[in-house]
């Protein structure tokens, strides 16, 4: 099994279908795993984080903790938008360094939990893509759309490091 057919069993659990939230960001729908949803937000009052990548430039007050808000556009390279009445922030909870971590996303809009099969999931191309090809863990075609399945870990860590390399 070659290193990116076991990275994407991986990213299934071995499964044959996951559970994912869909939400769109500047006209591409995305999908995180379900299980590591905590809660769909409103928009809340953002307090900038000076000296911080542009990518989480920001925290939040996510019941009395603060914790980072994260805006994928900047880090697949789109640009930002200005929000709008569907505009949501997703708090995931992501495994950093060994820790759990809570982290806002900014999105244009949440749409729905579905299940998406593994039969339907593809890797990223590694020709003709605009992204980074580490950031995307899968694509899952679905009707005459792909939904895209971030790599957070690559996104997350890739970032970290960048930013204690410039502490």
């Amino acid at each position: 099994m070659s290193a990116l057919a076991e990275k994407i069993d991986h990213h299934w659990n071995y499964a044959d279908e996951v559970e994912v939230l869909t939400f769109d960001m500047n006209g591409e729908t995305f999908a995180l795993e379900a299980v590591i949803v905590q809660e769909i937000l409103d928009l809340l009052p953002e307090t900038a984080v000076p000296g911080a990548q542009p990518f989480v430039a920001s925290v939040i007050n996510f019941r009395g903790k603060v914790i980072p808000l994260a805006d994928l556009r900047l880090a697949f390279g789109m640009d930002g938008t200005e929000a709008t009445i569907d505009s949501r922030i997703i708090v995931i909870e992501i495994d950093l360094d060994g820790e759990a971590t809570l982290v806002g996303l900014r999105t244009d809009k949440v749409n729905e939990v579905t299940t998406l099969a593994r039969s339907a999931s593809e890797p990223p191309p590694s020709v003709g893509m605009r992204w980074r090809a580490d950031y995307i863990n899968c694509l899952v075609k679905r009707g005459g759309e792909f939904i895209i399945l971030p790599n957070l870990q690559a996104l997350f860590s890739s970032r970290h490091e960048t930013s204690a390399a410039a502490a």
